[in-house]
């Protein structure tokens, strides 16, 4: 079966769409994360527009899950959708179907109520900086958080891009910690523990089933994988020099460009590699790597055949059961997804 490539939602045009559209007809602007929801649908940050967004999986119309449009970091204890935000940068679902944004600008955490529909800060307190752990995470500092990966014990992990750190959040006491990184910006050394080596620039985590906590690092043009057991972190792909280059080979020795999204399944770790305006794909088995959309030029392309099809910096990559993969095709302002091979 060969792979197709089509619009989800936006129409190529920056713009807000009003709750109903159908999805390929409502505009949208700079599209980030991306992820499906407990009831399969499409759940995506409209950055540009500082809300979170929902397209119905039945009827595939749109529904404003959190902000009013409006940017800001007010609401707590209202409704999420007349609360504001500032660039909602990821957006994950705990395990029990709370709905928990990074508002990157806004230093800040914050989690939808599931079943009332509240919007409360989790964790930041809307300044930035690097202070509290050990302390509650809603007093703690954070630098441009980016985004959040939610472990299945519940702990919220943070990558804070700003401080070159992962910092965890506990599930049952709420306390921050750093989980790892030194907080420089350098070179990340292969087999080390992962509070002994630096980050440079942590952006994206995803999970794999077997528990272990992939990450991309974007001024480190790389991906590494965190050995949960060991607590030891070891290189997957990227030179660490800017570039594009390696398709066909070991992922290791293949140049990335601002990796900036990550998702992983069974068999593959898909990176939306943002400045190459490309989806590249690393087969676990093998190493290789591959790009499975876009053809490394900036452009707006045509649905239909993936690698015909011009990203334009792509930031948000998810990888759904069964091997659909949406992706938030940023600068066009389109959310595409990719048929399963």
């Amino acid at each position: 079966m060969k792979t197709v490539i089509e619009t989800l939602v936006g129409n190529g045009t920056a713009g807000r769409a009003e709750e109903g559209t159908a999805g390929t007809d409502a505009p949208i602007a700079e599209p980030f994360g991306v992820v499906l929801g407990p009831d399969g649908g499409l759940v995506f940050c409209d950055l540009g527009n500082h809300r979170v967004c929902h397209v119905d999986p039945a009827s595939q119309r749109l529904l404003v899950l959190a902000g009013n449009g409006e940017a800001g970091m007010r609401g707590d204890g209202g409704p999420a959708r007349e609360a504001t935000m500032q660039q909602p940068y990821e957006v994950r679902f705990d395990t029990v179907g709370n709905l928990c944004i990074v508002d990157m600008v806004g230093h800040a955490i914050r989690r939808v109520d599931a079943a009332t529909g509240t919007i409360e800060t989790i964790a930041g307190t809307g300044e930035a900086g690097l202070d509290g752990d050990g302390g509650p995470a809603k007093q703690a500092l954070f630098r441009q958080p980016h985004s959040i990966e939610i472990a299945p014990d519940g702990a919220i992990f943070v990558a804070d891009i700003g401080n070159h750190r992962l910092r965890r959040i506990d599930p049952e006491t709420g306390v921050v910690g750093t989980f790892a990184g030194t907080g420089e910006a350098a070179p990340t050394v292969d087999g080390a523990g992962i509070l002994a080596t630096p980050l440079n620039g942590p952006r994206t985590l995803a999970f794999d089933a077997e528990g272990d906590l992939f990450l991309t690092l974007r001024e480190g043009n790389a991906v590494y994988r965190i050995d949960m057991r060991n607590r030891t972190i070891h290189h997957v792909a990227g030179t660490g020099q800017p570039g594009y280059s390696g398709d066909g080979g070991d992922a290791r020795a293949a140049d990335l460009a601002g990796p900036k999204g990550i998702s992983v399944d069974t068999s593959g770790v898909y990176i939306a590699d943002t400045e190459s305006h490309t989806i590249r794909r690393i087969d676990r088995a093998s190493g290789v790597i591959t790009t499975v959309v876009g053809n490394g030029k900036r452009f707006d392309g045509a649905d239909g055949d993936p690698l015909a099809c011009g990203l334009a910096r792509p930031h948000g990559v998810f990888v759904a059961p069964g091997g659909r993969l949406f992706i938030g095709d940023t600068d066009n302002h389109r959310v595409r997804v990719l048929s399963a091979p």
